[in-house]
């Protein structure tokens, strides 16, 4: 076993896997094998012969008096002081009752058995190491961008997509309508599940929440990367249309033009991904009836009030909104199937309640004209006059 140091390099190497930790389970595994071959009593541990570029076994005996009871029972972790003095005195050692002894194993005496056991312990500990360490790096991409190649469409249209030589799933109900992939093909997905089933590492993508939407508008826009920009919340209705709120604490950037870019070449490529989906983006305020009104776009409003639901009520949102529209703009707040309407209310957590108020007719604007132009007209001394009237 000599150069051992020398095949843990390459191991680490082959696995990329820090050599250290290769080193530790090549000691783990010296330990487990004594323990087997020689006896448990003994207490093992291995060093490093950076000289020799090797691992050195030893194991440990406590120096006890002649009379322990330990030396009845035959343990072989204790050793009578009596064995060992003299020898110690002709090395110029001083020895005394509870000194620990240390005694090396030569690992080249080892039995052919022990050691295709070493390095089956050894193949098996390092796997369980690569395994860990893939998944400890798959679960800090939870709810990050992937890019996996699809290697295979069941029945019920669920796609399998391999990442990183493990197969994640893409089920049908995560996946954009009107969507459809080949085998071979290379597509991103939100990394939405991480964890460990029967067969192993299991993952679930997802092309449907809108966290995936965030994330390809951040690789898009180097201000949402630099946090110049900060994303408060989007909404989305997979492959129809989308909102997402944004807003900046820097006066000199105009967040709105920042995402959609120039000639809207930054959303549009957001949107390409998304399979046509619209996206909207909206200047949140902290103002919530504000906000709102901005949600609701492009319908205007007339008014907004918000009333708290009762806690003991089982509503999915905590406010609802009483917003009061015009007649011609009930239709532009609603949108097509009622798109619009429902994404201002996952934007803005609430309940809307549209109150529609009819448009003025033309004998009423001509008098609301005529009460303004008698306004204008009481000048000078008739206004002066006014304010004596009873």
């Amino acid at each position: 076993m000599e150069k051992i140091l020398d095949i843990i390099d390459m191991i680490a190497y082959e696995k990329n896997i820090e050599p250290e930790i290769v080193c530790n389970i090549v000691k783990e595994g010296l330990i487990k094998i004594a323990q087997e071959e020689i006896s448990p009593d003994y207490e093992y541990f291995v060093e490093k012969d950076t000289k020799n570029r090797t691992l050195k076994l030893f194991y440990k005996i406590a120096v006890c008096a002649d009379d322990d009871k330990r030396l009845e029972e035959n343990s072989l972790g204790v050793i009578a002081i009596s064995k060992v003095y003299q020898e110690a005195q002709n090395m110029g050692q001083n020895i005394n009752i509870g000194d620990i002894l240390e005694y090396e194993l030569s690992l080249d005496s080892m039995k052919r058995g022990a050691i295709n056991k070493l390095f089956l312990t050894l193949e098996l500990n390092l796997q369980r190491q690569i395994e860990e360490q893939l998944l400890s790096d798959l679960k800090s991409k939870v709810n990050k961008i992937v890019a996996g190649v699809v290697v295979g469409i069941d029945k019920d249209e669920n796609t399998f997509v391999e990442i990183n030589g493990i197969q994640a799933l893409l089920a049908k109900k995560n996946r954009i309508k009107g969507e459809h992939f080949k085998v071979g093909q290379t597509i991103r997905a939100l990394l939405k599940f991480v964890g460990i089933g029967k067969g192993g590492i299991r993952l679930e993508l997802s092309r449907t929440a809108p966290k995936f939407l965030e994330e390809l508008l951040t690789l898009e826009v180097p201000e949402l990367k630099d946090e110049e920009i900060h994303i408060y919340k989007s909404a989305r209705i997979p492959g129809e249309r989308a909102k997402i709120a944004i807003f900046t604490n820097n006066t000199r950037i105009d967040p709105i033009g920042c995402c959609v870019g120039v000639k809207g070449v930054r959303i549009n490529a957001v949107s390409s991904e998304l399979n046509g989906e619209s996206i909207d983006c909206i200047e949140y305020v902290q103002t919530p009836e504000i906000f709102l009104a901005k949600a609701l776009a492009p319908a205007q409003v007339l008014s907004i009030k918000l009333q708290p639901h009762n806690e003991d009520s089982q509503q999915k949102f905590a406010h609802k909104a009483i917003v009061q529209i015009r007649s011609d703009q009930k239709s532009k707040a609603i949108g097509k199937n009622g798109i619009n309407i429902r994404l201002a209310s996952m934007l803005c957590n609430c309940e809307i309640e549209l109150v529609e108020v009819g448009a003025p007719t033309h004998n009423d604007e001509m008098t609301l004209q005529d009460t303004r132009e008698s306004k204008v007209e009481k000048t000078g001394i008739d206004a002066l006059q006014s304010l004596f009237k009873n």
